[in-house]
This record gives C-alpha cells, structure tokens and sequence, in this order.
C-alpha cells in the first residue's frame, strides 16, 4: 500500500511539470538496490531512454551508481535527438542520490 502523502507529493510535481512543459520528462525512481532513470514522452506515452544501475558492471558506492546512470541516461538520449528535458524528482526530496542522479544527466548533455 502507497503512502498517501508519497502519492500527493507525486501528484504535485507531476501536475505542474504538465502545466508548463511540453519536453520530454525525466523521471526518476529508486528502490533499497536499484535506481532508475527514464526520458519519456507524455504526449505519445512512450519511453524513449532508460537506465538503472544494474547495467553498470562496476562496483562503486550508491551515489557514485546514480551518477554513472544520469552519465548514461544522457547519452542514449542525445543519440535520439533529446537534449532538453524536464526532471520530474516524484516524491523524493532533491538530495543524495536524486541529486547526483541529475548532475550526473546534465554533465553528459541535457539540460533542464
């Protein structure tokens, strides 16, 4: 079951990124283990890059892990042309691992 305050917050960001933006959103969720990373087009509803950091065969820390995703989300972006997007944190708060996560997306390209 999903804390109601968790969906609320989601909801929130999720309503004033559609408001203002007509570029892709970059969404990010992460587990205990894992985190993902997504580009996707809310006006086709598809997802055009992803990445996780179970693709990444080194062994670092969590945060070191979020940033070699953002690195790598960026590239399979550009290669399909995005290069501006919208970075939609969901409920999480914009610190640790989200935060490296974005600065990681901005040092290999995008911008938002």
């Amino acid at each position: 079951m999903i804390n109601k305050g968790v969906e609320q917050r989601k909801n929130r960001v999720r309503a004033k990124i559609a408001r203002v933006s007509n570029r892709p959103r970059l969404s990010v969720f992460k587990s205990n283990k894992v985190i993902y990373a997504q580009v996707i087009d809310d006006t086709l509803g598809k997802t055009i890059a992803s990445a996780k950091s179970t693709e990444i065969k080194e062994k670092k820390t969590k945060l070191e892990m979020a940033f070699i995703v953002g690195e790598e989300l960026a590239k399979k972006s550009l290669k399909k042309n995005i290069k501006e997007v919208v970075f939609d944190k969901g409920s999480y708060k914009y610190h640790g691992l989200v935060k490296a996560l974005a600065d990681g997306a901005r040092k290999g390209g995008l911008s938002f």
